[in-house]
């Protein structure tokens, strides 16, 4: 059996993207499923994460807090963070400014591509903080960008982490998320 070649797989598009049904994501063409739907914990973490974020941010007019949004960074990749904070961006209908800070909730089906392959795209699109929660451990790994690259911060379990260099500083309440859970 000869192995597949690149050019054998299908190539998608934004345009392709808005007709699927269900949730996906599109990297550089290729379609990623997003099922199943992720667990109560995953789901009540991001729930949490984005009314700390909420709580911290009710006076800033500038900047919102989404939750699974699509972001249009091209029109081969689509990304929906799990919780993103985007400044200043006017679009109604998708992220298309880059995120000051994208939350991820790692699973072990997302493990893989939330580590390598969106690390490196929010890397790569100047994403400035980039947070990894690991909910079997109840750990949070912060990656500031400086210089272009990804220096990571800490590991945080019931810290508090300060977002200092974005439309609206605030600080983070990690306990306030994972205590929760213990």
């Amino acid at each position: 059996m000869a192995a597949l070649r690149n050019d054998d797989l299908p190539y998608y598009s934004y345009d392709d993207y808005i007709q699927w049904e269900g949730e996906w994501e599109l990297i550089d063409g290729i379609a990623y499923a997003m099922s199943p739907a992720p667990v109560k914990r995953h789901q009540m973490l991001c729930g949490y994460i984005f009314s700390e974020i909420i709580s911290q941010l009710d006076q800033c007019l500038a900047c919102e807090v989404l939750i699974d949004a699509d972001w249009k960074i091209d029109t081969t990749t689509i990304l929906k963070p799990d919780v993103a904070v985007v400044c200043r961006d006017k679009n109604p209908k998708h992220i298309s400014k880059t995120p000051e800070i994208i939350f991820e909730v790692i699973s072990p089906s997302t493990a893989k591509k939330d580590e390598g392959l969106k690390y490196t795209i929010y890397e790569e699109e100047g994403v400035r903080y980039y947070i990894l929660i690991y909910p079997d451990d109840l750990v949070a790994k912060i990656y500031h960008l400086s210089e272009g690259k990804y220096r990571k911060i800490g590991e945080f379990d019931s810290e508090t982490a300060d977002f200092e260099d974005i439309a609206c500083p605030f600080s983070f309440d990690f306990d306030v998320i994972f205590k929760r859970f213990r």
